[in-house]
């Protein structure tokens, strides 16, 4: 398949003009476009880099595409599909900006912004649905899962500390359950 700038670039303009809801909803975009259609990943892969892109600072769809495009052609890629994916919104930041105070109150505008709601739900649904499969695999994760849900909900934990005790139990449970090597005699 063709990894050039421009068909790195063309792919996640495409998929910067979908994307509408923030970094959730770019999960199911990314999945159709680089696993499914162009085969440039695979799905694990692209979990791997979603889950990179969430845990470090800035937006996760520009993360996301600076991995992606990074695994695909090294600088260049990642150059390619961080422009790709922020042109759109950047082109329509400007065009809509200026009028945007004028028609927000058109009830054919609000009528758009109800749909495209309505479909940022479904997508984030799905992102959550691909994130559930990819991750809660075996008793010990659905434990954290659950543990970090509680936190988060009844006790209001900052997402920060949830990630930092979510890493630190993944490391003594990987200390403690895994087998020691056998010491080689020579």
């Amino acid at each position: 398949m063709d990894k050039s700038f421009y068909t790195i670039f063309k792919t996640f303009f495409k998929v910067g003009t979908l994307l509408l809801g923030g970094g959730y909803v770019i999960l199911p975009l990314l999945q159709a476009e680089l696993v499914d259609k162009k085969g440039w990943i695979d799905s694990d892969g692209l979990c791997e880099y979603y889950a990179l892109g969430q845990s470090v600072p800035g937006i996760i769809a520009a993360n996301m595409s600076i991995f992606v495009g990074y695994k695909l052609r090294g600088q260049v890629g990642a150059l390619a599909a961080v422009l790709g994916i922020v042109t759109p919104a950047f082109l329509a930041i400007i065009l809509v900006a200026s009028m945007l105070e004028e028609i927000v109150h058109w009830t054919f505008i609000q009528s758009i912004f109800w749909g495209v709601g309505i479909g940022v739900i479904l997508l984030v649904y799905l992102a959550t649905k691909e994130m559930w499969n990819k991750s809660i695999v075996d008793k010990f994760t659905c434990i954290v899962f659950f543990a970090a849900f509680i936190l988060s909900t009844c006790f209001h934990v900052s997402p920060a500390l949830i990630i930092i005790l979510s890493i630190i139990s993944g490391i003594l449970y990987k200390k403690y359950t895994e087998q020691p090597a056998e010491k080689e005699c020579e």
